[in-house]
């Protein structure tokens, strides 16, 4: 009987199965930022067990609230930088060095095929676009990461998405994983793993299947998986170029952990694609999906644009295709969050920042903080963002206030029409 990626992954990492269906698996590396990770230092320092398991698979970033906006976070920032100092961990980036963690992991090139992560935040499943195993985990379960490097999993079991089609000009990976959350339902993958496969995903950039697997926890998935293929090894490749004679021996390596033709799935579905126009949430809940083309006419009153979904320098692209030449609405209040100083950089080097710029955006530092009410973009009473992050819950980015989660091209149409609007890019 053949076996899907996870189950590979898992058999090459299992150090225990203390009873019928627990695994516990070796990780390739932990990943943390100042908001989950404190609590799990202070409470290993309060047990005598300050101790990491490997200093160099440990990989921190400052990046939820960053700068600090008050005492409080700036106290958090501090457990976290004193603690990477402490136990060496040179992979720490602090502020001015620092990104979104889940952009700034995988530019430094520190997940690959066939890997095993895991990090205290729920959409750590976006490592998974690279064919690793990457899970949000709870505090106990970093506790021990940290302190052993392994982290204890129920046996995968998969659902296989089979991503048929082309899909047409103006419609996105983001456009695509909010269809799939509409059909499944937020409970509807729960401890379950989404392995996304087909023509769909073999012409996406890593960028786009990295927002594909992002975004596997709103349907309850424990890890979005996509098989490594050449567009891999490509993005790899200025970190694995010393590990390889070429890129050919790099994807015969990484090819291994591609899912048998006989592997045995709990589901498998089928989507053709080819017509799938571009989404937005409505409501509280990330599977309340209608076409953007239905909400037509929706008043927002700010637009952001970053976030660990949607803050790469391919969504800029798109957002600046929409808004060059254009200015935004005098009412809408736009704010671009570039999610990595790197692309920032880039940006900025592509002239994309001055679009923005011309166009009315707001251009802040990189940071989470607006995703989840945090700072940077904080909504009031009743107020409504169209934004490309992730989570549209009541209050998710400030108390009282609406999300409609879109993609990059669709978030910059509506702000220059100050209203939900379909993105000049499709083509329906």
């Amino acid at each position: 009987m053949g076996k899907t990626i996870a189950q590979k992954i898992f058999d090459s990492h299992l150090v225990d199965m203390p009873y019928e269906g627990v695994n516990v698996l070796r990780l390739d590396a932990v990943f943390c930022h100042e908001i989950t990770t404190p609590i799990a230092i202070t409470d290993l320092e309060a047990r005598g067990k300050d101790r990491v398991f490997d200093p160099s698979k440990i990989k921190a970033v400052i990046d939820h609230v960053t700068p600090a906006k008050d005492s409080k976070t700036a106290e958090q920032g501090k457990i976290l930088r004193d603690w990477a100092l402490r136990h060496k961990i040179k992979d720490f980036f602090d502020i001015g060095r620092n990104g979104v963690c889940h952009a700034i992991f995988p530019e430094k090139g520190f997940v690959r095929p066939g890997y095993t992560v895991i990090m205290g935040d729920s959409h750590t499943c976006t490592h998974g676009a690279f064919g690793a195993f990457a899970a949000g985990i709870g505090t106990t379960d970093l506790e021990v990461g940290i302190l052993k490097g392994v982290c204890a999993f129920k046996a995968p079991k998969t659902f296989k998405f089979i991503l048929k089609g082309n899909l047409k000009e103006g419609v996105y990976a983001k456009d695509v994983i909010l269809y799939i959350i509409s059909q499944l339902g937020v409970n509807g993958a729960t401890n379950r793993v989404m392995e996304f496969t087909g023509p769909v995903i073999d012409s996406m950039s890593m960028e786009s299947r990295m927002t594909l697997c992002n975004m596997a926890i709103e349907a309850g998935g424990t890890v979005g998986i996509c098989y490594p293929d050449m567009v891999t090894v490509d993005y790899l490749w200025p970190f694995i170029n010393n590990e390889f004679e070429n890129k050919e021996a790099a994807l015969k390596e990484y090819s291994k952990w591609i899912s048998d033709s006989d592997a045995e799935y709990e589901k498998v579905i089928e989507y053709d694609l080819s017509s799938l126009d571009p989404k937005a949430t409505f409501g509280y809940k990330p599977d309340q999906v209608k076409s953007i083309s239905e909400m037509e006419g929706t008043v927002v009153d700010q637009v952001y644009i970053g976030s660990c979904t949607n803050g790469r320098i391919e969504d800029l692209r798109e957002a600046a295709k929409v808004l060059k030449d254009k200015k935004i609405a005098d009412s809408v209040r736009g704010i671009l969050s570039p999610a990595t100083p790197a692309i920032y950089k880039q940006a900025m080097d592509e002239g994309i920042l001055e679009i923005f710029f011309e166009a009315g955006f707001c251009i802040t530092n990189s940071t989470c903080g607006a995703c989840l009410g945090m700072s940077n973009g904080v909504l009031a009473e009743g107020e409504v963002c169209a934004s490309t992050t992730n989570r549209n819950f009541s209050g998710r980015m400030g108390k009282g206030g609406t999300v409609h989660l879109m993609s990059p091209a669709s978030a910059a149409a509506t702000a220059i029409a100050g209203k939900i609007t379909n993105s000049p890019l499709y083509k329906g």
